[in-house]
C-alpha cells in the first residue's frame, strides 16, 4: 500500500544501487571464504542463517539492546494518539508503539515492512519535547517505514555484522587448529580471511553511511511536508542533539551500535573522528534544509542552532 508520505526518487535510486553493490560484494565474499575454507556447506549455512536471522528479527534484536518493550495505548495515551493521527494522514498500517526507559533522548523505527514495524521512543524524549516537537520527530521515523529504508538499512548493514562475526569465528573455529605444515597454511588462511573480512567490512560501511546520511535528510523532508511545521522538527532536533551532547560519553557506548537507526546520532562532548563516517548529515546541513521548506510553505524560520536558548546568558 502507498503512503501519502512524498515519494523520493533519488532516495529509491541510491537504496536499489547500495543494495546491488552489497549483494555483489556479498556473493564474492562468501565466494572467497568457500574458496578460503573449502565447505561451502559450512559458509553458505552459516550466512545464509544469519541474514535470515537479522531480516525477520531485526526489530526484536534493536528493542532487547536498547531496553524497549511494546507499550498499549493505557500506558501512553498521549504517544498513542500522535501515531494515530499521523498514521491516519499518512494513510499507512500502524506500527506497534514501544518505550525505551532511558534518559537520552531518542527515537527509532524497526521493522521488515510497514506491517512488521515498531515505532520505539525513549522515556528521555517524552520528558523533553513539547508535542508539536514529538509529532514532527514521529513523522519523521514513519516516513523510515513507509520509504522502506529502515527494511534497507537492515538487509545492508547485515554484511558488515557477518565480516565481523567470520574474523571472531576464525580464532575459535578447530578448522585453523594442527601442528607442524598445517601450521603454516592455517596462518595463511587465517590471514586471507581477515584481509577479505577486512576489506568487505570497510566497503560496506562507506555504502552504508552514505545511503544512511541521504535517508536521514529525506526523512526529515518527509516529516516537514507531511505535518506542515517543518520548524517543529527543526526544534526537536535542535534541542535533541543539544541534550545528547550533554549526556557522558560512556553512558552514550551501548546505544552508538545503533546510530543508523536513530533519530539522532548518539555522540557525546567530543564525538572526534567519529564523526567523519557518521550516519547523520550535520545539524546545520538538517536545519538548512527544513529552512528552505518552511520558506516554501510560508512558516516561521527554524531555530538557529548558534543561537542562545531563552534564559541563557548572550
Amino acid at each position: 500500500m502507498q503512503s501519502r508520505f512524498r515519494n523520493d526518487r533519488r532516495l529509491t535510486v541510491r537504496m536499489t544501487v547500495t543494495l546491488f553493490l552489497l549483494g555483489l560484494l556479498y556473493v564474492a565474499f562468501v565466494a572467497a571464504l568457500i574458496v578460503l575454507l573449502k565447505s561451502w556447506v559450512l559458509v553458505v549455512v552459516i550466512a545464509a542463517g544469519l541474514l535470515i536471522a537479522q531480516y525477520w528479527f531485526s526489530d526484536r534484536i534493536a528493542l532487547y539492546a536498547m531496553h524497549g518493550r511494546i507499550v498499549e495505548r493505557e500506558e501512553y495515551p498521549q504517544l498513542h494518539g500522535v501515531v494515530d493521527r499521523l498514521c491516519a494522514v499518512a494513510d499507512m498500517p500502524k506500527p506497534l508503539v514501544a518505550v525505551s526507559d532511558i534518559d537520552m533522548p531518542n527515537a527509532f523505527a524497526t521493522g521488515r515492512n510497514a506491517d512488521h514495524a515498531v515505532l520505539c521512543v525513549t522515556t528521555g524524549l517524552l520528558r523533553r519535547l513539547e508535542p508539536d516537537e514529538l509529532e514532527g520527530v514521529l513523522a519523521h521515523e514513519l516516513s523510515h517505514v513507509a520509504h522502506k529504508d529502515v527494511a534497507v538499512i537492515t538487509v545492508a548493514s547485515f554484511l558488515g555484522v557477518l565480516a565481523g562475526l567470520i574474523v571472531r569465528f576464525a580464532f575459535y573455529s578447530q578448522l585453523f587448529g594442527g601442528r607442524g605444515r598445517k601450521d603454516q597454511n592455517t596462518v595463511a588462511i587465517f590471514m586471507a580471511v581477515m584481509a577479505v573480512s577486512a576489506a568487505v567490512y570497510a566497503i560496506s560501511f562507506l555504502l552504508i553511511r552514505a545511503l544512511s546520511r541521504y535517508r536521514e535528510l529525506a526523512a526529515d523532508r518527509a516529516a516537514a511536508l507531511l505535518t506542515g511545521r517543518p520548524s517543529a522538527l527543526a526544534s526537536a532536533l535542535t534541542k535533541v542533539t543539544g541534550d545528547i551532547g550533554r549526556i557522558p560519553t560512556k553512558d552514550l557506548r551501548t546505544a552508538q551500535a545503533f546510530n543508523a537507526f536513530y533519530f539522532t546520532p548518539a555522540f557525546g562532548r567530543e564525538p572526534g573522528i567519529a564523526n567523519l563516517f557518521s550516519t547523520h548529515p550535520s545539524l546545520e546541513q538538517r536545519l538548512e534544509q527544513l529552512a528552505r521548506i518552511s520558506v516554501e510553505l510560508g512558516e516561521p524560520a527554524v531555530p538557529d542552532p548558534i543561537a542562545p536558548t531563552p534564559g541563557e546568558a548572550v
